[in-house]
């Protein structure tokens, strides 16, 4: 993306200004080559201005009424009683289902791992991670993986990135039980700039779910700024789930980018149902011969939301093969936007890459753009996509009225089915059960609203 002088009339610092960052910084101990990396990405982010509908890739995401100068950087301030009680049935339930985790509510740490129950792997705060394991930090955070050269917004997260996790788990540990962490905003919360970095070292085996929510806050604006940054060794296997739902009132951005290596295997699950709008780019980088990657996507929009994913399947090495399928479910006056991409580098031969995105619109005024495409440098390859958008087949649900059964639960019925072989890939018990309840709460056909 090019970028603009100082005083394009297009820059939107807001309150991310220069006075906010330094101030920001002095309420940091952090070390100078951190320091010198926020320095970088913030001259970026106030010489580059914010996308707009003249760039190809925000061409359908139309962000002109976000007023980001009524956001400022969070404050290292711990959240009221009020907030983390609203947030604490959702901690409850991954409690429930996995070994540990770690919690941060309106951008600070409220909750640490057990590190009885880490099974051998590494989970901390970000913050902590910085002072605990520096040369990892040095070595791994928004270098190789996330730049802070992709646009704006990428420039602003990496200036201003406040808590968040990172996962380490070491050579050959393999860990059994996943591991969770929870990124909520709450009553008073309005600004999240929260990173993940996850590393598995050669050999190594993990389960992670992430999960993102935002309660109780009456809708206000909100700001939800990130990235997420997965780096799988030789021969690890990881499971990565990342849930996305951030209140009706909430902005999300995010660049979240894998490299996966030689022999290694990657499963991501996606669940994009949550926010007021999100733009998210989400990227496999197959850099290592034989690595494989199995991409899960699930959506569903009402109201006015607009959920724009952008993936990328990018074939760096021999014999890789990559499995992508997202699908999404709209109501009402919502909108669903996913383009996709296979890119095959010239001496990435012998790849196996598979794309594809379903919609199902169930409103007259619900509209779904799938945008499947390809770039391949590389002769012998098997690559396919394809996309598909449809509405409810009126015959079926006859069908089933015919058989006693009310609209209704005809319409429930036929929604499950869309998303059964979504489900059907992802291998933890507790993330299919969520994203099927979360999918029905959105689907509420007895609550209004236009539907099919």
């Amino acid at each position: 993306m090019s970028s603009a002088s100082a005083t394009s009339p297009s820059l939107a610092t807001g309150g991310f200004t220069e006075a906010a960052f330094e101030a920001f910084l002095k309420q940091r101990d952090e070390p100078k080559w951190l320091q010198d990396r926020r320095r970088e990405a913030f001259e970026f982010f106030r010489s580059t201005p914010l996308p707009s509908s003249r760039d190809e890739e925000w061409r359908r995401t139309d962000i002109r009424s976000l007023k980001l100068d009524a956001f400022a950087p969070p404050a290292l301030q711990e959240p009221s009683a009020e907030a983390r009680a609203a947030i604490d049935p959702v901690w409850q339930t991954l409690s429930t289902h996995y070994a540990t985790g770690i919690e941060q509510v309106n951008a600070y740490v409220t909750r640490r791992p057990d590190p009885a129950k880490l099974g051998g792997a590494i989970l901390l705060d970000l913050a902590q991670a910085v002072k605990d394991h520096p040369d990892l930090l040095k070595r791994w955070l928004l270098t190789d993986v996330v730049s802070h050269r992709e646009d704006a917004f990428s420039a602003l997260h990496a200036a201003f990135w406040t808590g968040g996790t990172l996962l380490y788990v070491p050579k050959g540990v393999k860990v059994e039980a996943p591991l969770f962490s929870l990124v909520g905003l709450a009553r008073e919360g309005r600004v999240d700039l929260d990173h993940t970095l996850i590393i598995l070292e050669d050999g190594a085996e993990a389960s992670f779910v992430r999960e993102t929510t935002g309660r109780e806050r009456a809708d206000a604006p909100a700001l939800h700024v990130g990235a997420v940054e997965v780096i799988v060794g030789r021969e690890a296997k990881l499971r990565f789930v990342n849930i996305q739902n951030w209140d009706a009132g909430t902005w999300h951005f995010s660049r979240e980018r894998a490299l996966v290596g030689a022999d290694a295997g990657l499963q991501w699950t996606v669940g994009g149902l949550g926010a007021r709008l999100a733009k998210v780019n989400q990227e496999v980088a197959l850099a290592g011969r034989g690595s494989k990657a199995q991409v899960n996507g699930v959506m569903f929009t009402t109201g006015r939301q607009h959920l724009a994913y952008f993936t990328r399947q990018d074939h760096q090495a021999p014999n890789t093969t990559s499995d992508l399928l997202y699908k999404g479910g709209l109501r009402e006056k919502s909108r669903i936007v996913w383009k996709g991409m296979i890119r095959v580098e010239k001496d990435a031969q012998q790849t196996n890459a598979y794309q594809k995105n379903d919609n199902l619109v169930l409103s007259d005024g619900a509209r779904a753009d799938s945008i499947p495409g390809l770039e391949i440098e590389a002769n012998d390859v098997r690559c396919t996509h394809g996309a598909t958008a449809g509405r409810v087949d009126e015959e079926m649900i006859f069908y089933a009225q015919a058989r006693g059964i009310d609209r209704e639960t005809a319409i429930r019925l036929i929604v499950e089915g869309f998303f059964a072989n979504v489900y059907d890939r992802i291998t933890l018990e507790p993330v299919r059960e969520t994203l099927t309840k979360a999918v029905a709460a959105k689907l509420q056909l007895g609550g209004g609203g236009e539907s099919a």
